[in-house]
């Protein structure tokens, strides 16, 4: 049977959720970007220029040309200056924002660089690879009242949203056990994440997104974490861990568990294999990209909820709360705590032992 809700009743009952943007963003001013590194989700921030008639790329920073070329030919970068060093395109531009989107090593340093400039920042994940990092990182964000976002666009899709919303109404009960999953293929993988001071580690790196999406769909915090990590076989990913194993106590008490790897072959049909389980007293709630939303009652047999809230746009969404003051559906609260949990877990593997998160 499915389950089918109006996508008017999903925006009514969309508080606590990511606002709903229109489809062409105006500004009250002009706002000059500039894109520091171009590794990760740069789709997340070039991908809705074209509904931003207000922002204007004006700057492209990476060392690799070949990046800076193809990141040129977005339909609003013809005049975008390039440069090969963020330092000097800092010193030398007169800008408002900034995403900065290289490699995880030297990310809060170049954070910090922009927040005191006063630039709004959009950053890739994680925000820093220790806990001083991420120390740094707030400490410059406040002292220069700054806005700051992180690339977290799994927040954004239509089946979080929808498992946030299902949770909220009470179907399944109180949350009392989470598993979730991601899996990827290896591919070809840059000389920067099979080095761990330039990578910090695959918990940190992909573990962000599942620990920031039990959060957010649960509503439970994660208290205290323990975790094991490893390269098995693959030698080419030398520092790289290509198996995790995590388990966090939730502040009920519940249990929650995630697992990644990089092994998924290359034969699958996707990329990733994203999976996400909310066990509750009164029902099971089961996100896949394979079988959609499922949700199993103790009043109703198993469903399929078929009508999604529209996906929103993580950038969009920042925008809107930066100039248009409303709530974003990503708060820095949130952005700090997910950091602060996956540093936590990596230092428990590393530690071998329980880490308060």
């Amino acid at each position: 049977m499915q389950l089918l809700l109006s996508r008017r009743s999903w925006i009514a009952g969309a508080a606590g959720q990511a606002s709903v943007v229109p489809e062409t963003l105006r500004l009250p001013r002009r706002i000059r970007l500039a894109m520091v590194g171009l590794d990760g989700h740069t789709g997340e921030v070039l991908g809705p220029l074209r509904r931003l008639p207000d922002v204007e790329l004006a700057a492209i920073c990476d060392p690799n040309p070949a990046a800076r070329a193809s990141a040129a030919r977005n339909a609003k970068a013809p005049q975008a200056r390039q440069y090969d060093d963020y330092r000097r395109m800092l010193d030398r531009e007169t800008l408002d924002m900034a995403a900065i989107c290289g490699p995880n090593g030297g990310r809060a340093a170049a954070i910090v660089a922009c927040a005191e400039r006063k630039l709004h920042v959009v950053a890739e994940k994680p925000l820093a690879l220790t806990r001083q990092e991420l120390d740094q990182v707030k400490r410059a964000v406040s002292a220069n009242g700054i806005r700051l976002t992180m690339l977290l666009p799994m927040r954004f899709d239509s089946g979080y949203m929808a498992m946030k919303k299902v949770v909220e109404s009470g179907r399944i009960g109180e949350v009392a056990q989470m598993g979730a999953q991601k899996s990827y293929k290896v591919g070809e993988r840059p000389a920067w994440m099979r080095r761990r001071a330039t990578f910090g580690g695959t918990i940190p790196f992909i573990g962000i997104h599942m620990v920031d999406l039990m959060r957010y769909t649960s509503g439970r915090e994660l208290v205290e974490t323990v975790s094991f990590q490893n390269r098995i076989g693959y030698p080419e990913l030398a520092e790289m861990e290509n198996t995790t194993g995590t388990m966090f106590r939730m502040d009920n008490g519940g249990v929650a568990l995630l697992r990644m790897d990089y092994l998924r072959p290359e034969t699958a049909p996707t990329h990733g294999d994203d999976r996400l389980r909310l066990a509750g007293t009164r029902g099971i709630l089961e996100y896949q990209q394979a079988t959609g939303l499922t949700l199993l009652t103790q009043e109703r047999k198993p469903e399929i909820i078929s009508e999604l809230p529209p996906r929103q746009s993580l950038f969009l969404d920042f925008l809107a709360s930066v100039y248009h003051g409303q709530t974003p559906g990503l708060s820095l609260t949130d952005i700090y705590r997910a950091n602060e949990i996956v540093l936590a877990a990596r230092e428990s593997a590393e530690q071998r032992t329980i880490v308060k998160t």
